[in-house]
């Protein structure tokens, strides 16, 4: 029984939204269990008000201009692919490549957080490094950077040779 209750709410997603459940085992055993997240997903929740949206646009590798409307705490790069901006990502935000390389424009470099030395150290590795090259995936979204543009780069490094590009998931 309780087998097959842990298997449907993780198949279909319908965990409650209450931090612990705790799912009794038929061996006696607990099962601690939270409610499944996809990479990502906040970013694929709508502002619940007014006072979250943060307008940013992002400016694709063919001058194309994409106004997004965010909301405070959005990761860049999981925004992107919410609004299937081809910013890759192929480490999943997990500070472990350049792919989501990303140029601040304007005045925003002063409103971000400096980037950690981890960030620095494989920003020196992108292609087409700037001044005001940043990781997409570093790029949390909060109210003071409303109005923040991010453009793409010509091209970025990636682990395939052979032109695939993953597709979020």
């Amino acid at each position: 029984m309780a087998g097959s209750l842990i298997k449907t709410c993780f198949r279909n997603r319908n965990c409650t939204n209450q931090a612990i459940n705790y799912i009794k085992l038929q061996n006696k055993q607990y099962l601690h269990a939270t409610k499944v997240l996809n990479h990502g997903e906040f970013e694929w929740q709508d502002p619940k008000s007014e006072d979250e949206v943060v307008n940013i646009t992002y400016i694709t590798k063919t001058g194309e201009r994409v106004a997004v409307r965010g909301k405070v705490g959005d990761n860049v790069l999981y925004l992107a692919h919410r609004h299937e901006i081809p910013m890759e990502g192929a480490c999943e935000a997990s500070l472990a490549c350049t792919t989501c390389h990303v140029y601040i424009l304007k005045n925003f470099n002063d409103k971000l957080p400096d980037p950690t030395e981890q960030e620095d150290d494989l920003l020196d590795m992108a292609p087409f490094l700037k001044e005001n090259s940043r990781l997409g995936c570093q790029i949390i979204l909060n109210k003071d950077l409303d109005g923040l543009e991010l453009e793409l780069p010509k091209a970025t490094r990636n682990f395939y040779v052979d032109g695939h590009t993953p597709k979020p998931h």
